[in-house]
């Protein structure tokens, strides 16, 4: 009876074992980030494999839809690393919506992550555009150079899960019928476009992050704005105006319209004066 209980008990537990490492292998635990991207492709391009071992294959739409761009390839790219920048430097782009469809057979939480870099417009507004996840738009007006500048690297990172046939994406649900077509949505700027794009299994935390940009550091002024901030209504905290605080202004000093020099002001004086003496001189003579 004690072994028939035993045996009972080690099954039990084998089954609840298995079972976990079932799902810690469909949530991508135990992998490296190479083994978790189950798709990647290096758009405008040739094969890859980056610094993280991702093997970004060549673009499937060669010669099928859109065009192909090598005109970044004469920049370098900040915020990549030297061996990436090729990632950044090709792209395909196309005059109306197009998009690269993704076999994805597993249920689990993925990533996908979108590699961008403006290398041709030197302005905002000049290409502006949406990306569609199957049927929800995941990233709305995506404007390169407003976000990062000229010839630097950007990431539009996206987490979504399937479960049960059900795709879900920033709130919103749909039926998922084992792929997941990811679409650069023409709008009134431009040409879509897209340098490269992986799918991986796993979380936000898991990707990647790209090396800091100087310019889009946060301002002291904003990390110091809660610090100064003050007791509101229902137990919040008001901020402070940004207006109440000492700003360094960059560029010369605007003058003062009120500090001008007083001696502009004598001179209507000195006028009145040349003209009333001679005039009191000669009423004199008469």
């Amino acid at each position: 009876m004690q072994r028939l209980t035993a045996q009972l008990v080690a099954g039990l537990v084998a089954a609840v074992l298995s079972l976990l490492a079932e799902r810690c292998w469909a949530d991508g635990g135990g992998l490296s980030l190479a083994e978790r991207v189950i798709w990647a492709v290096n758009c405008g391009g040739e094969s890859h494999v980056d610094v993280h071992g991702i093997h970004f294959k060549k673009d499937p739409l060669e010669g099928k839809l859109g065009k192909a761009s090598d005109y970044g390839v004469r920049l370098p790219i900040l915020r990549s690393s030297t061996e990436d920048q090729i990632l950044y430097q090709t792209e395909r782009y196309n005059e109306d919506t197009f998009g690269y469809d993704i076999p994805i057979r597993e249920e689990g939480d993925y990533i996908l992550v979108m590699k961008y870099a403006e290398v041709y417009f030197a302005q905002s507004q000049q290409k502006v555009f949406d990306v569609r996840l199957n049927t929800h738009v995941v990233v709305k007006d995506l404007d390169i150079f407003e976000r990062v500048g000229h010839s630097t690297a950007h990431d539009e990172i996206v987490s979504f899960s399937i479960r049960r046939g059900k795709l879900s994406v920033q709130g919103e649900v749909s039926t998922f019928n084992g792929k997941l077509t990811v679409e650069f949505v023409k709008g009134y700027y431009d040409n879509p476009k897209v340098c490269a794009l992986y799918v991986m299994k796993g979380t936000l935390e898991d990707v990647p992050k790209l090396q800091p940009h100087p310019g889009l550091e946060k301002p002291d002024e904003e990390e110091d704005e809660e610090e100064d901030s003050e007791p509101g209504e229902e137990g919040g905290k008001k901020k402070v105006p940004a207006g109440s605080k000492t700003r360094v202004q960059s560029g010369p000093r605007t003058p003062n319209p009120y500090a001008a020099d007083n001696s502009s002001l004598m001179f209507p004086i000195l006028v009145a004066f040349g003209v009333f003496i001679p005039t009191l001189f000669c009423l004199c003579r008469l």
